[in-house]
């Protein structure tokens, strides 16, 4: 892992920091970026202006680890509120939702039930819902909450992070049943011993784990969501699906909102299916800044202005 992935890793867990760095207008200004405003309205509003322009998208509200059960249930009910709006609005935008962000770390029943109520809403309505991925230490209880809601909903799929040795075996298991993947690099600061290795055994990680899976998502029984922003990786898997049958229309591309925009309304111009992921809600901090470690070249502008200018 390169210094300055680190330190931006570091940096999205430090509550000193977490505290500051929003204050500042510039920061709150650069996260702009990376979502349309804090408001679900925004969201929402971002959503129905993609659709207009025939680009899906899916949503979800920045926040995790809530404190107690009735944290919980407010996320739970504005998530509930989301699904319900969407579909007035007859928007294809699902819903992507962290386990902690629903009480996982309070208690794991508790996340499983509000994950399974929205997993219900969201089948009444005709919608999907993505459980994200967190750090390694949420892995295992996220896929047995997954399992799970699986066995009862066809309407669920699961975040699975291509740095993490563990996957390529995770990605087997659910390739042999009816399931859905969203296939991510991963953005958690996490111990050595867990990864793949550097960066580009972690784009040889996920192009291997994507070719895994591309079988069961040609034969139907498995939905693939390829989330990643490399045009690189995008095109060799896209090659070797032209060279062993695979049609580009089996997977689906899926991208944040704000990077490679331009390349996601071509992509979908080329053929290919495209998901735009569109985050809202006040606790972006630790986000942005795992965005930040994504690509450490942007963090310059922050550095640069963090001391010239006074916090709002």
């Amino acid at each position: 892992m390169g210094m300055a992935r680190a330190a931006l890793l570091w940096a999205s867990r430090n509550e000193g920091l977490r505290r500051r760095l929003p204050r500042y207008r510039f920061v709150r200004a650069a996260v702009r970026r990376f979502m349309p405003g804090e408001a679900v309205e925004d969201a929402v509003g971002a959503a129905g202006s993609f659709a207009r322009r025939g680009l899906p998208t899916t949503v979800t509200e920045l926040g995790e680890n809530v404190l107690s059960p009735l944290d919980a249930e407010e996320v739970t009910q504005r998530y509930l509120r989301v699904i319900d709006r969407v579909s007035e609005l007859g928007l294809d935008t699902e819903l992507s939702v962290k386990p902690s962000h629903l009480g996982f770390d309070l208690d794991r029943p508790l996340a499983e039930s509000n994950l399974a109520r929205l997993a219900a809403r969201a089948e009444e309505r005709s919608n999907w819902i993505w459980v994200d991925m967190e750090a390694s230490s949420y892995v295992e209880g996220t896929l047995a909450i997954y399992r799970n809601l699986r066995g009862r909903f066809r309407n669920v799929g699961v975040c699975l992070q291509a740095y993490l040795r563990r996957t390529r075996g995770d990605v087997d298991e659910l390739v042999r049943s009816d399931a859905g993947i969203r296939l991510v690099k991963g953005a958690y600061r996490e111990s050595k011993d867990l990864l793949v290795g550097g960066k580009r055994d972690v784009d040889e990680a996920f192009f291997d784990l994507a070719l895994r899976a591309l079988p069961a998502a040609k034969a139907g029984s498995l939905r693939l969501a390829v989330a990643t922003h490399d045009l690189g990786l995008i095109e060799r898997i896209e090659r070797w699906g032209t060279e062993t049958g695979v049609d580009r229309s089996a997977y689906e591309i899926q991208m944040l909102y704000g990077i490679r925009q331009p390349d996601q309304f071509r992509l979908l111009e080329a053929g290919y299916r495209v998901r735009t992921l569109i985050a809202y809600g006040t606790h972006w901090y630790p986000w942005y800044m795992r965005r930040l470690a994504e690509r450490p070249a942007n963090v310059f502008f922050v550095v640069r202005n963090l001391f010239q200018r006074a916090p709002a």
